[in-house]
């Protein structure tokens, strides 16, 4: 999930003036975040509720989802706009209605498994993780207004963050919903303390994300000075302890991550969960 500057160019005269403040990421009763990259999918298929309990069962903070749209306006979670890599159908998710995608099986990793999975729509989401796991929500292709809605109707306003995508989604949440914290991507470009100042000063971040590697222990310090969190992806090939490490000596409280189980262990024997 990597948010570019040059997608925000154009924000500034929506922002708040000198007296912005960030707002607040939902309550953890950890001090480190684990956040479960498309739910925990080390057995499960990824973005599945197999998945999303699975990260349940291991601690996680966070399930990240991809929130898109079908034909009817239904709101589900697919990371890929098109259903080829992840169903036995072929074609774009747009063009499916809900009652269509959910004749389709989603492939699982285990390919002896009889074990049949499906699409979850966003209800099906936040029912599942209503006070037990909070949601990071990636904004692929939705209606600020109708997921705001739908949150409510669940009574999870205080249980997710959303990742941003575009500037129509930037405008379109802050529009929506003032206070839902709205994660930005540190562009590759800021590579230091100054840049990352100039960047959270035009367009104010309530989250940041982006490569852990690319964060300083200043650049973090720096955050925190404007008390905003940073939770960047460590998800990649052989992601271990040797990344997860770099990450504390960085002082980063939080990441997103492929191997949930694993981190909220490594966490664990270093007394940080």
């Amino acid at each position: 999930m990597r948010f570019q500057l040059l997608t925000i160019l154009g924000l500034l005269w929506l922002l708040p003036g000198d007296g912005w403040q960030a707002n607040p990421a939902p309550v953890s009763r950890h001090k480190f975040i684990v956040a479960a990259h498309r739910g925990d999918h080390v057995i499960y298929p990824e973005n599945t509720l197999e998945a999303y309990k699975e990260a349940i069962k291991n601690e996680a903070d966070y399930v990240e989802i991809d929130l898109r749209t079908t034909k009817d306006g239904e709101l589900v979670s697919m990371h890929d706009g098109s259903i080829n890599r992840m169903t036995d159908g072929k074609g774009q998710l747009k063009d499916f209605t809900l009652a269509e995608l959910l004749q389709l099986k989603v492939k699982s990793k285990d390919t002896a498994s009889k074990e049949v999975f499906r699409i979850p729509t966003f209800k099906q989401i936040l029912q599942l993780c209503k006070n037990r796991i909070g949601i990071y929500l990636d904004f692929k292709a939705a209606d600020p207004e109708q997921a705001y809605q739908t949150i409510k109707e669940y009574g999870m306003e205080k249980q997710i963050l959303v990742y941003i995508n575009s500037a129509a989604q930037f405008t379109g949440w802050r529009k929506a919903a003032p206070k839902m914290p709205l994660m930005l991507s540190l562009p590759d470009s800021v590579k230091n303390t100054a840049g990352m100042k100039s960047f959270i000063d035009q367009y104010h971040p309530d989250i940041l994300d982006g490569s852990y590697n690319q964060y300083t222990a200043d650049m973090v310090a720096l955050a925190g000075e404007y008390h905003i969190p940073v939770w960047p992806d460590i998800q990649s090939v052989g992601e271990g302890p040797a990344d997860w490490n770099k990450a504390l000596v960085a002082g980063l409280k939080g990441l997103q991550t492929d191997h949930p189980a694993a981190l909220v262990k490594f966490l664990k024997e270093k007394g940080l969960r």
